[in-house]
């Protein structure tokens, strides 16, 4: 059965691409984007990778 790991981090609307990319490169998936918890403009990415073993 996979085990997964996961990681939350903030995105910056002018830079969402490469963050996602990078994250991506190093084997994370993206899972969601939500509104952050001020209300504001600001995102927060939820993201999952197989746990190493």
């Amino acid at each position: 059965m996979t085990t997964w790991e996961y990681a939350t981090i903030p995105l910056l609307t002018h830079a969402t691409k490469q963050i996602l990319d990078q994250w991506g490169a190093d084997g994370w998936e993206l899972v969601q984007v939500v509104p952050g918890p001020t209300g504001s403009d600001n995102l927060v990415a939820y993201l999952k990778r197989p746990r190493q073993a």
